[in-house]
């Protein structure tokens, strides 16, 4: 922990469905969730029009539209326009400082102490008052909320204290004032399962959290876990603001509308999972050696399998032969939910002829009974409609998506059915648009890129 308050943490608010409403003006001020949008889709983002009547990230897309009124949108999202404003965002943190750590596509944190600000109470709140416009102004209406502390876990507290839309700097010194009197669950890492296993022995806020000794919080939740919490319910937290995390992982996985027993279908689907992750992996000039195969049954249980290979390899009939055998070995009984390829232990070189034929040990399952949670943010197939992966001569319209017309010009997907597609016409810079129904092959109607808001 730091002498001064001098890491500022951002979070930009709802930020994949204020996207949508910034691009689609017919859903400004209306209940907007984004995710996948089958009855077996997860809630990536819900806005806060949505949120007040119980929409929120990882919920079921068939429970949050439950809950939802008729007239709400939900959008299958658009990974490129996401990407896009978040490139602006991160442009304006790095002018405050060269020290930003990009935790995702909608969270950052800053070294204002590497940038030579004023690092006062009242220079703080300026500065990030000030920022919170450009960003308002340079996204072209996305905000955020931003903290800033003497650490990185109270930063990031500050920033969840006011949202939406929230500032709040805590001045060193400060920091167990404002954290004791907190809810165990706000602390990072105290997810449903920590928080009912600490609330079950009296432990609901940080204070009480505080009382506890190291070894009674390492016999609740395990070593790893009960020391940072011990750690964190004193403020310590002495990490620095890494740039330029490197990613350690690239991965994609689709959640399907109906559970899939065919054995061909799902290799199928693992021969598409892996051409996606390949593409990722080329783009970015890496490779990895170990595959890992995630497989979620009917019942919500999931594996997760992995084999290490003796070299990286970028090369997606490999990869999708390794995934192929680790599904062998599982218990398909019953149907699969999620299917997911992803690769780890990057490396930024790749040797041939690595796909030897003899087959390496298979790690042990890691089997748990966790809940769906909200895709990553970083994934664009995390957030793609949960229906079969397209064959080459196949169109699929899926809600949000950035459509042009020959005639009509630039709009997006209303819903889609029956080979039949509704587009509204609208963008960042129009009012509310007219909408029309097409054939879903009409040559005039084509796929687009997401519209300049600028």
């Amino acid at each position: 922990m730091r002498r001064e308050a001098s890491i500022l943490h951002l979070d930009l608010d709802a930020f994949f469905a204020a996207v949508e409403q910034r691009d689609k003006p017919s859903l400004r001020g209306k209940p907007v969730v984004v995710g996948g949008t089958g009855g077996r889709g997860v809630v990536a983002t819900a806005s806060y029009e949505a949120r007040a009547y119980g929409a929120r990230s990882a919920m079921s897309a068939g429970e949050a539209r439950r809950r939802c009124p008729p007239g709400t949108a939900f959008l299958g999202g658009r990974f490129a326009a996401y990407s896009t404003t978040s490139r602006v965002v991160m442009e304006e943190l790095r002018e405050l400082s060269p020290l930003v750590e990009q935790v995702s596509v909608d969270e950052a944190y800053v070294d204002l102490a590497a940038g030579g600000h004023d690092l006062t109470t009242d220079g703080l709140t300026a500065l990030a008052a000030a920022l919170k416009v450009r960003i308002h102004e340079a996204t072209g209406g996305v905000r955020g909320s931003v903290g800033i502390a003497s650490s990185k876990t109270l930063a990031k507290i500050a920033s969840e204290l006011d949202k939406p839309d929230g500032l709040r700097v805590i001045p060193a010194g400060t920091e167990l004032e404002v954290l004791h009197p907190l809810p165990v669950r706000s602390l990072p890492g105290v997810g449903p399962a920590t928080g009912d296993r600490l609330s079950s022995v009296g432990v609901r806020t940080v204070a009480d959290l505080h009382q506890r000794s190291l070894t009674d919080l390492v016999s609740l939740v395990g070593q790893a876990h009960g020391s940072g919490l011990y750690r964190l319910a004193r403020a310590e937290d002495d990490r620095p603001v890494v740039p330029d995390r490197e990613a350690k992982s690239v991965s994609a996985e689709r959640t399907y509308a109906t559970d899939l027993t065919d054995l061909g279908r799902l290799e199928s689907e693992i021969r598409w999972l892996a051409d996606r992750v390949v593409t990722r992996l080329q783009a970015d000039g890496t490779a990895g050696r170990t595959v890992t195969l995630k497989f979620r049954r009917y019942d919500f249980t999931t594996l997760t399998r992995s084999q290490t290979l003796p070299q990286p390899v970028d090369d997606a009939r490999t990869i999708a032969e390794v995934a192929r055998r680790l599904l062998a070995g599982i218990d398909r009984t019953g149907g699969v939910r999620l299917l997911g390829v992803g690769v780890s232990g990057l490396a930024t070189y790749v040797q041939g002829d690595l796909f030897a034929p003899a087959e390496e040990p298979v790690s042990a399952a890691v089997e748990s009974a966790e809940e769906d949670r909200a895709p990553d943010a970083l994934a664009p197939d995390a957030l793609a409609p949960d229906d079969p992966a397209p064959g080459p001569a196949q169109r699929v319209w899926h809600p949000g998506q950035d459509v042009e017309h020959a005639e009509l010009g630039r709009g997006w997907v209303w819903g889609s059915g029956l080979n039949r597609v509704t587009c509204r016409f609208e963008g960042p810079t129009t009012g509310p648009g007219k909408v029309r129904t097409f054939a879903g092959d009409d040559p005039d109607l084509q796929p687009a890129a997401p519209p300049d808001w600028r």
